[in-house]
């Protein structure tokens, strides 16, 4: 059996039924990664997230922001697949926008998290979405659900999310306490997220930060050199 050869002597890739030589990453999806968190606290709510997005094993991008704003009492963190998570936020910010209209005030964190899950859930066959919403309204005060892949909605003091997470259910286990100041939640989620980001190939960057309280939302950002150290073996 006789193998034809190309013009410069080399084999051809259709020879060897190879359509291109292109890496994995190249088409690979755009993925979070990730690391997010949201906790409640005595008057709010914080969230946070890792800021690396990531194609395969390709970093995409390394200052992304997975804190999305769904109104001005309510973000959401996103992990999963990028394109689904922004187009998931961005049909419930419209939903939002007209329920905002038809009660003539801002709307409760539990609707926004109702409409996450519905969206999530009916299209859990398509869409790879794991999603926490962290908000403040004065019927419930500050709040967190979690929604996680497959579209089911519970609500938790404290939720963590994405591959980073699991390298952090211990230390959420043995410092989270409830009635929490500010500044108490804030260093429990910064902590968190380092240390996520230390043993998470998938997480780096750096830590974007939201405390949302009843006067609206304060958006933070620790730089890498800011980022507090562990021991690292």
């Amino acid at each position: 059996m006789s193998v034809d050869i190309s013009q410069n002597g080399m084999f051809s890739r259709a020879d060897y039924g190879i359509s291109n030589f292109q890496p994995d990453w190249l088409n690979a999806e755009h993925s979070t990664g990730t690391s997010i968190m949201a906790v409640e606290f005595e008057g709010g709510v914080i969230v946070g997230a890792d800021s690396r997005t990531t194609t395969g094993a390709y970093i995409a991008n390394r200052v992304s922001d997975k804190l999305t704003r769904v109104t001005d009492y309510i973000y959401c963190c996103r992990s999963g697949s990028a394109a689904d998570t922004q187009a998931i936020a961005e049909i419930v910010n419209y939903h939002l926008a007209f329920h905002r209209v038809e009660l003539g005030e801002e709307p409760l964190v539990e609707t926004a998290a109702n409409v996450f899950r519905e969206l999530c859930y009916n299209y859990r066959d398509t869409l790879t979405a794991g999603i926490i919403i962290g908000g403040w309204d004065k019927r419930k005060g500050g709040q967190v659900y979690c929604i996680p892949i497959g579209g089911m909605l519970v609500r938790q003091p404290v939720a963590i999310g994405g591959s980073g997470s699991t390298y952090v259910y211990g230390y959420v286990d043995a410092n989270y306490k409830t009635k929490m100041t500010k500044d108490e939640a804030v260093k429990f989620v910064t902590n968190t997220l380092a240390l996520a980001m230390a043993r998470d190939g998938s997480s780096g960057g750096v830590i974007k930060l939201g405390v949302i309280t009843e006067g609206g939302v304060e958006n933070f950002t620790v730089l890498g050199d800011e980022i507090p150290k562990f021991y690292e073996g």
